[in-house]
């Protein structure tokens, strides 16, 4: 039924947005949620700096629909459902804003579209949320993302540990949307690809001591321990906790465990050498333009989905430009039209250039920080996931995984 109500959709976006509306001059409100406490506190200000540039550069190009303001109204997530229920509420019936980016962690994205977000009508894009259960929420056309699910990074993780040779793991994960569907997506690639499982035990988060699970991924005689959970949360003392066992040889994380806490408290040159995965920016024009945009505002270009919520950011302020008013209602067909061919090329930055074209109800399509943005009828995009590795107490960069 929901890919029938986004046919749907689809099958008469183009006829709603073909000719721009007359802007009227207007100050907008986008939201913003995320996990400024919890397992994610240390990522989520580079991403909100992400958004927060591209809200600067639309102010400083004439700003929104004919000379009105645009700002962007922070909430804590906590990287929990429950939390960004709360929060999401907050900006959808209290602040009234126009539409959302994130959230970030899953549940927050989950928790927030469900309770509030869908009800009140609000698109949400969410640049971190990479679990395969965003896919498939019943959100009336209003939930997409600007990074790849998990089902992708999971494959692409499994190719690349499959490419190194390192034919046998162990697999711990956190016990919630995100960890489970990483875990399910790169278990499958990897069996699928040859790999053997040693052993799979998901763990709650947030506890003290994880001794126990790690006897229990011990004695499955792997050397290798993958953990696909949070660099500020579980994540950490596991891999911490393993350090102290001497039991892995090896050590391997997905997006989440990218974090320089992730070191506190840890010798860092005991896991040098540790492999790891994120969704990466696209190696294009458009990556260039944005890496060079974010250096000069003083902003890390390669934080951690800093450039997909760049993209977010803009793309919702270009659709409101495109649906000509801060209405709610018409702002997923115009996201649509704005982020998908045919249209006229347009890059990070390129605010003006845009509001020119959009007057003249010329078809744009934005080419983000992140490469094409061409949103599938669930709303996810394709992606590029990029590996890492740990060298001198930080990750860097290795490049795409092909």
């Amino acid at each position: 039924m929901r890919h029938i109500k986004k046919a749907l959709t689809l099958a008469v976006a183009a006829g709603v947005v073909s000719a721009a509306a007359p802007a009227i001059a207007q100050d907008v409100n986008l939201g913003f949620v995320g996990g400024f406490t919890g397992p994610i506190e240390s990522l989520t200000p580079p991403i909100f700096a992400g958004a927060e540039l591209a809200v600067e550069h639309v102010n400083a190009q004439g700003g929104i629909l004919d000379g009105g303001t645009l700002s962007i109204l922070s909430a804590d997530g906590a990287c929990d459902a429950t939390a960004a229920a709360n929060a999401t509420d907050r900006l959808v019936n209290t602040d009234q804003v126009t539409a959302i980016v994130g959230g970030l962690c899953t549940g927050e994205t989950i928790g927030g579209a469900n309770s509030a977000g869908i009800p009140g009508g609000v698109v949400m894009i969410s640049p971190a949320s990479t679990a395969p259960a965003v896919t498939t929420i019943e959100d009336n056309d209003l939930v997409f993302r600007t990074t790849p699910s998990d089902a992708f990074q999971g494959q692409k993780l499994a190719q690349l540990l499959l490419s190194k040779d390192i034919g046998e793991v162990a697999v711990t994960y956190v016990n919630n949307d995100y960890g489970s569907g990483f875990a399910d997506a790169f278990t499958s690639a990897y069996e699928g690809g040859g790999g053997t499982l040693l052993a799979n035990l998901a763990h709650e988060d947030g506890k003290a001591d994880y001794r126990a699970e790690l006897g229990n991924l011990a004695s499955s005689g792997a050397e290798t321990l993958v953990i696909l959970a949070y660099a500020n949360s579980s994540g950490q003392t596991i891999l911490r906790q393993a350090l102290e066992s001497g039991n892995f040889l090896t050590f391997v994380g997905g997006d989440g465990m990218v974090g320089d806490d992730l070191f506190t408290g840890v010798d860092a040159s005991a896991v040098e050498g540790m492999i790891a995965t994120r969704a990466g920016a696209f190696e294009g024009e458009s990556a260039t333009i944005f890496s060079d945009l974010a250096a000069e505002a003083g902003l890390d270009p390669n934080a951690v989905y800093a450039p997909q919520a760049y993209d977010a950011a803009f793309l919702l302020s270009l659709a409101i430009e495109q649906n000509g008013s801060a209405d709610r209602e018409g702002l997923s067909e115009a996201l649509r039209a704005v982020a998908s061919a045919p249209g006229e090329p347009i890059l990070p930055g390129e605010w003006e250039k845009a509001k020119a074209l959009i007057a003249e109800g010329t078809d744009i399509d934005y080419v983000g920080a992140g490469g094409n943005l061409d949103f599938d009828e669930a709303g996810d995009v394709d992606g590029v996931i990029v590996e890492l590795t740990v060298e001198g107490g930080t990750f860097t960069e290795v490049g795409i995984i092909e």
